[in-house]
């Protein structure tokens, strides 16, 4: 068993177009994984130990990274090339969730020197999905339990979203950002999942309503050296079952 990492993370950043892209570098001996994005996959961080160095970034728009002027898809996967380079990484494995799975698999797509493997959490290669509802939430709160209650279901995805501001309690990014994002995020990208060839390891929420178990099956059949693998959650499988997701994320890493 590998040992857990005992320190903090180093949170860093790069300058890319004069946009500050901050991310958390848990540091160590190991092997790089890029993780998109950001604190979401401390946990993980800590359970694959010395054995991986784990960087975190908060993508555009998110977290600590600045507002870009576009969330284009052109953007977010020349953002992960620029940390990356900026690291001196020639060759990482990329783990991606969500709108971070789709950034993932594109940049070894387009950046195949890059990857040396992927790990997709809960995406798929065709995306289609409507945030408009997001555009109600509140931007600012005066209390935390003020804004979880403004947030509603959705709340329960969010909590490490959540920060307090000099004028109140929101989120780490504008809701119309995530907006926008998701427009650019919707389509048919199949071309870029099929592009790689890379070992991929596909990870699907059996209760994602994000995700079917058909089309997941469909990518992993069409794509050589991808395996699939099916956890109890919904959409964000590594924080509803972090000890299985770390188990088979570290299974998988282990046939590198």
């Amino acid at each position: 068993m590998t040992s857990a990492i005992s320190t903090e993370p180093e949170r860093a950043a790069v300058v890319v177009a004069g946009r500050r892209l901050s991310y958390l570098d848990f540091g160590g001996p190991g092997r790089p994984l890029l993780a998109l994005h950001g604190r979401t996959f401390t946990r993980l961080a800590r359970e694959l130990g010395e054995s991986w160095r784990v960087i975190a970034l908060d993508q555009r728009g998110h977290g600590h990274s600045d507002r870009p002027a576009d969330f284009s898809r052109a953007g977010y996967v020349e953002d992960a090339a620029a940390v990356l380079d900026h690291l001196g990484i020639g060759g990482a494995v990329v783990l991606g969730h969500s709108l971070g799975g789709v950034n993932a698999y594109q940049l070894a797509a387009r950046f195949p020197g890059l990857v040396d493997a992927l790990i997709v959490e809960d995406i798929g290669a065709e995306v289609d999905d409507d945030l408009s509802f997001c555009l109600s939430w509140p931007r600012r709160a005066p209390t935390r339990a003020g804004l979880l209650e403004g947030l509603g279901p959705s709340a329960r995805y969010l909590m490490d979203a959540v920060r307090e501001y000099a004028d109140g309690w929101g989120l780490a990014f504008e809701t119309a950002d995530m907006h926008d994002s998701q427009q650019h995020l919707n389509g048919d990208h199949w071309d870029d999942w099929l592009a790689g060839n890379c070992p991929a390891l596909l990870v699907r929420g059996g209760r994602s309503t994000v995700l079917s178990a058909e089309h997941a099956k469909d990518m992993a059949a069409r794509r050589a050296r991808t395996r699939l693998v099916e956890l109890p959650a919904g959409h964000t499988v590594h924080e509803t079952v972090p000890v299985e997701f770390a188990a088979v994320v570290r299974e998988f890493l282990g046939t590198l």
